[in-house]
């Protein structure tokens, strides 16, 4: 039986541009196929073309300054009722993205999982620093908890999948490359991509053995005496659109000066890399001389692999510019603070005060769980579906394996039993399940 999340989707025209790395776009169009839309897709280069070709495919081929007219064509002559699309900062998306709402058409926004791993974004309008969702505490202090009773499906393991399908994308944009010669991906697209993935590969098992006992020594003799700054991938766009740095260095620096001046010293800043920038960046020299220049040796800890889940547990607090971390962090307790634009940056979740003042704040900072488990069943319910973009549910009778929710809940803003300002409605709804 298909599932309600769906039906809004029934004859309706759709037309998807890029989608996550592999086949989720095209398997997403013989689910709304199934219910009777139409569905049509936008090529932008060879890794497009190979996971989604045939009649109702268009590939642009244009200068970037030719998308603006070949897309406004596309929206007029096939009367395009919606856009999907994945990651709302890429230069095409963000141009089309301007154009749809211009004309009244909706435009649905996928992103990774605000929680992880079992869950994708589908956003109305605009994901991160760009959507709608109510930044007041009031609204979600209202939500009722005890609807929230569905069982998630785990998704498991997905790095060798997600890398199969990114070696066969990347591969057939630059074998094809020819056919779109004016292309312009928004991160690195060429096969010297290899180089930094191996790279990646050697420091993980390095640091397995470099870092193997820092974890051990953390929660034994620093368990709630430390900060953790998770950071993220250099060019991502929550740090390249969504943040006041310039990169994710300006963000340490700031950071660091601000410990080194105002947190207790018996304390430690510990600083974790992100996973998918192990391969590309190496900021070791930038620490040391942070360590230097402020006199931080031995309170200021560099580390890569450690498990996430247990810093969490035991840091007195977390800094993060808008990571989805920090979403993490909150759920497992930890006081945090955002320095960028984040979604979940609410009065009663984030620490409010500033940087300077969080260092000694934190131990007596205390979460509102009403506003947090609020949030949290809304973001279920509304912004999230159970499932992943490379790897299918089993369980799923879906395409996508994907879990679509079977209850419509049409008015997203009125779940507290009040409207609010402005319309955070999905376009599709989830299942939800207590994290």
């Amino acid at each position: 039986m298909m599932n309600n999340g769906l039906s809004i989707y029934r004859g309706k025209r759709i037309l998807l541009l890029q989608g996550p790395l592999g086949p989720f776009f095209s398997r997403l169009a013989t689910d709304l196929a199934r219910i009777g839309a139409e569905v049509h897709k936008v090529n932008f280069n060879g890794g497009d073309w190979v996971f989604f070709n045939g009649p109702n495919a268009y590939s642009f081929r244009g200068q970037p300054e030719d998308w603006p007219n070949f897309f406004n064509g596309l929206l007029e002559n096939l009367k395009i009722d919606y856009v999907l699309l994945f990651g709302d900062c890429r230069e095409y998306h963000r141009k089309a993205h301007a154009i749809a709402k211009a004309k009244g058409i909706e435009v649905g926004v996928f992103e990774e999982g605000y929680l992880r791993p079992d869950w994708i974004t589908l956003e109305h309008s605009g994901a991160n620093g760009h959507s709608e969702i109510p930044r007041d505490p009031d609204f979600y202090r209202g939500m009722n908890l005890q609807t929230h009773d569905r069982h998630v499906r785990v998704v498991g393991k997905t790095f060798a999948m997600t890398a199969m399908w990114a070696i066969m994308y990347y591969l057939a944009a630059c074998m094809l490359w020819p056919l779109y010669p004016h292309y312009r991906h928004h991160r690195p697209l060429s096969l010297m991509e290899a180089i930094p993935w191996i790279r990646a590969g050697w420091r993980k098992l390095f640091y397995s053995v470099t870092e193997r006992h820092v974890l051990d020594r953390l929660i034994r003799e620093k368990s709630g005496n430390f900060f953790l700054v998770p950071l993220q991938v250099h060019n991502d766009s929550q740090v390249c659109v969504h943040s006041p740095y310039a990169d994710v260095c300006e963000f340490m620096v700031e950071v660091v000066a601000s410990f080194a001046a105002h947190a207790p010293r018996d304390s430690l800043l510990v600083i974790k890399h992100h996973p998918m920038d192990r391969g590309y960046h190496d900021y070791s020299g930038l620490i040391r001389e942070l360590q230097q220049q402020y006199g931080l040796n031995g309170r200021l800890v560099y580390v890569h692999d450690l498990h996430l889940p247990t810093l969490l547990d035991h840091a007195t607090g977390v800094v993060v510019i808008n990571s989805t971390v920090g979403l993490s962090a909150l759920l497992h307790g930890a006081p945090t603070l955002t320095r960028g634009s984040a979604f979940y940056d609410i009065e009663g979740m984030t620490y409010q005060n500033g940087l300077d003042s969080f260092w000694e704040s934190a131990r007596e900072v205390r979460i509102d769980t009403d506003v947090l488990n609020g949030f949290r069943l809304y973001l279920q319910r509304c912004k999230l579906i159970n499932g992943n973009y490379y790897k299918r549910i089993a369980e799923s009778d879906m395409a996508t394996g994907l879990m679509w929710s079977q209850d419509q809940l049409p008015h997203c803003d009125t779940l507290s039993g009040r409207r609010i300002a402005h319309k955070p409605a999905s376009l599709l709804h989830s299942t939800s399940h207590q994290i």
